[in-house]
């Protein structure tokens, strides 16, 4: 372990330090920022070749008494304090406001891979990038002065700058170009022999490109383009250098490709197009949890493992298109380096968090076998923050691996977006359960989908959400209008699919424990109403959990066949004459067993108390709905119900449940004199058991008493719905 000057260990930085340190360093000491363009903030002009033309006659750009020119290196604003980036001027444009496109120079700190990273850099040594960003001219801070090794020592043999000197702070040696990202170097030049003017730009991205390695590998279709990623044009019609621009042919989507040898794994990718990387990345810990041996140790519990929507299958069959098309935008995307937004849509269970995540992960394979762009992932889900607010602090933590209030999140990423960054990574955000986002103001939505519309966000934004017209229901049209056109509905599995969906999860069960028309049934149910992928595994997986307890009471929990009693009265043949009748098949999910299994699934708890009430209860409710009907009215005295059901009783002459059992034979059994008004038997303890429960409400009087108050405390509906089909209550206008 380090130990510090005074002898006493010397505590490591984390990980959330070291993060911040790479993030908050890079940039140039830059003390004087100011003392060149001077205090007074002037308009910027642009500088013609000739007369005021197009764009390529602007060679130059002033701003009081400071002006640079096409070739100039300069100082950018940076959002650190004391910090600026170095970039080289390669093309002036005016868009809403005038802008420069710049090759950025980095510093030996910028480069990421440890082993690959040079150690002979210089205090003051920077490295010429085959990189660009087009930034405002408002972010200039000053002239840089790039210069060779030998230029350097001769002017200052000692190898420092003295504070005194006009060059403190802004002559720097380069003698080097570097791809940073993928940490390789060009040989050794001088700088004032390779680059002395503006018409040299072109010949020095030339040797960069060519002489270090780009993250994305692209095949060369034409010897004598000069850039494959960036292509240039070599002059326009003035004859100046035109800009590397980071326009790229988006095609479909195919899946990446690694020549890399050692590798231990492989990952698939719905296409089934593999890709070899070093080591698979996931996105949800399920995918790589160790499951216990109880847990696969018989078919059954195979089975119900591999049903389970938790689990992460190896590929996801029925989402070929969509998968290649958020593949496509998202990869076109990191690579130019640009923000955008996506709106993904769909019923709950079509696949749309689960397609998304496996993009991600194919890219961050593509990622580790140097074939992309490195990026930033971070899930945002509206049914696990607290408070919308919270997205931000999530997004800050992501960027920087720091933790901090909502409030001041805010306010750093407006900061970060709104400042240029020669390092800035994309970042990708999944925003899942988009509608438990939406707040009063709908700020949260607005910051989100604003954003990835500013030029140096390099945000991209997959917004998931479960109804198709969120954005013109619910939010305004200024949040509506950032979201874009880049839109993607996905629709309800159908049946087919479902069943694609369930075969590719039991493939490696063995005992074929499901019948294939099991499966056929199920899908159809689900697809009928839903297309609910979630839902028909969780029909599935039940009617597992119902054959394994069937077979376990049979005392053969392995059994996947007909039971022997079934096969030896087969053999037997008819007996008096009847038809063979075979018991079910125990251990075996047939179509009786889905069946179960929706039942179990459709029926609420309230529909399983009401169906287990006894008879009074449920000739009390039918009288509370009778009275209701019939008056317009909710909230009834007690004895006027009891009467209803007195008369119900009488009528349903028909129902030996309510006629023979519930009413009284007009006698009393005490005095032996007929009764002027018969009673209904259990009526009072009915009606507590019922306000007990919650199904009615009851107010007023005494227990036992007819003077109280009631009504229905939950849905008619329920109550119709549930003991429509009762044979009890049959003809009591449940029906």
């Amino acid at each position: 372990m380090p130990h510090s000057k005074t002898g006493f260990p010397k505590k490591l930085p984390t990980k959330a330090e070291r993060a911040h340190q790479y993030l908050t360093e890079g940039g140039v000491t830059r003390e004087d920022s100011d003392d060149e363009l001077g205090l007074e903030d002037h308009p910027w002009e642009w500088i013609y070749s000739s007369e005021p033309g197009s764009e390529s006659d602007i060679i130059g750009a002033r701003m009081g008494d400071f002006q640079c020119m096409v070739g100039d290196c300069v100082f950018l604003k940076a959002e650190g304090n004391g910090e600026a980036w170095i970039g080289l001027i390669c093309h002036f444009e005016e868009d809403d406001e005038k802008m420069a496109n710049f090759m950025w120079f980095s510093t030996q700190r910028e480069v990421r891979n440890k082993q690959k990273k040079r150690t002979d850099a210089l205090p003051n040594e920077v490295y010429i990038t085959p990189s660009w960003d087009i930034n405002p001219l408002a972010s200039i801070n000053g002239r840089a002065t790039i210069v060779s090794q030998k230029t350097f020592e001769k002017r200052y043999p000692n190898g420092r700058v003295p504070r005194s000197s006009r060059d403190y702070g802004k002559i720097f040696i380069c003698r080097r170009g570097c791809n940073t990202r993928t940490a390789t170097y060009t040989d050794e030049f001088v700088w004032d022999e390779v680059y002395q003017s503006a018409d040299d730009i072109l010949p020095l991205i030339e040797r960069i490109q060519s002489q270090t390695k780009a993250t994305r590998k692209r095949k060369r279709e034409d010897e004598d383009e000069v850039l494959d990623w960036y292509p240039i044009t070599a002059e326009g019609p003035g004859g100046e250098p035109k800009t590397p621009s980071k326009k790229r042919k988006t095609s479909l989507a195919s899946t990446p490709t690694s020549k890399i040898k050692r590798t231990p794994s492989k990952f698939t990718t719905p296409t089934h197009r593999r890709i070899v990387v070093r080591k698979p990345l996931t996105f949800t810990p399920l995918s790589t949890r160790t499951l216990p041996k109880e847990y696969t140790s018989s078919p059954f519990a195979l089975a119900r493992t591999t049903l389970h929507v938790s689990s992460v299958p190896v590929t996801l069959p029925c989402r070929t298109t969509e998968f290649s098309t958020v593949y496509t935008h998202l990869e076109a995307a990191i690579t130019s380096g640009t923000g955008t937004c996506i709106y993904i849509s769909g019923v709950p269970g079509t696949g749309k968090t689960a397609t998304v995540r496996e993009v991600v992960s194919q890219l961050n394979a593509s990622v580790l076998a140097e074939e992309l762009d490195d990026f930033i992932f971070v899930e945002i889900n509206g049914m696990k923050v607290t408070e919308p607010q919270q997205s931000y602090s999530l997004l800050w933590e992501a960027l920087r691996g720091e933790r901090v209030s909502p409030s001041h999140a805010l306010g750093l990423l407006e900061s970060e977006f709104d400042h240029p960054s020669p390092r800035r990574v994309p970042c990708v955000v999944l925003m899942d359960e988009l509608d438990q986002l939406v707040t009063k103001n709908q700020s949260v939505m607005y910051n989100f989908f604003n954003w990835p519309g500013l030029r140096h966000s390099r945000l991209i934004v997959l917004a998931v959400a479960n109804t198709m017209d969120l954005p013109e229901r619910t939010l305004s049209n200024k949040i509506s209008s950032r979201l874009g056109l880049t839109r993607l509905l996905f629709p309800g599995y159908t049946h087919e699919q479902l069943q694609k969906i369930i075969r590719s999860r039991l493939e490696h069960v063995p005992d074929n424990i499901v019948d294939s028309d099991a499966i056929q049934f199920a899908s159809r149910k689900v697809a009928a109403v839903s297309g609910d992928a979630r839902r028909v595994l969780d029909i599935c997986r039940r009617a597992v959990e119902i054959a394994e307890s069937e077979a376990l009471a049979a005392d053969n929990p392995l059994l996947a066949t007909p039971s022997k009693s079934a096969k030896k009265r087969e053999k037997q043949g008819p007996e008096n004459g009847d038809a063979v009748k075979l018991k079910p098949r125990v251990g075996k999910v047939t179509i009786a067993t889905i069946k179960q299994a929706i039942n179990e699934a459709t029926s609420s708890p309230l529909q399983q108390y009401l169906k287990a009430l006894p008879l009074a209860a449920k000739l009390f409710l039918a009288a509370l709905l009778a009275r209701a009907r019939r008056t317009g009215v909710n909230e009834f005295i007690l004895s006027d119900v009891i009467d209803e059901a007195k008369r119900l009783g009488v009528m349903s002459a028909d129902n030996p449940h309510v006629h023979d059992f519930l009413l009284t034979d007009g006698a009393s059994t005490k005095t032996g004199k007929a009764l002027t008004a018969p009673r209904v038997k259990a009526m009072g303890f009915a009606a507590t058991e019922l306000a007990e429960a919650g199904m009615i409400g009851l107010e007023g009087g005494r227990p036992g008493e007819r003077v109280g108050k009631v009504r229905l405390g939950v849905g008619d509906e329920e109550v119709k719905l549930a003991l429509k089909d009762d044979v009890e209550v049959r003809g009591l206008g449940f029906g």
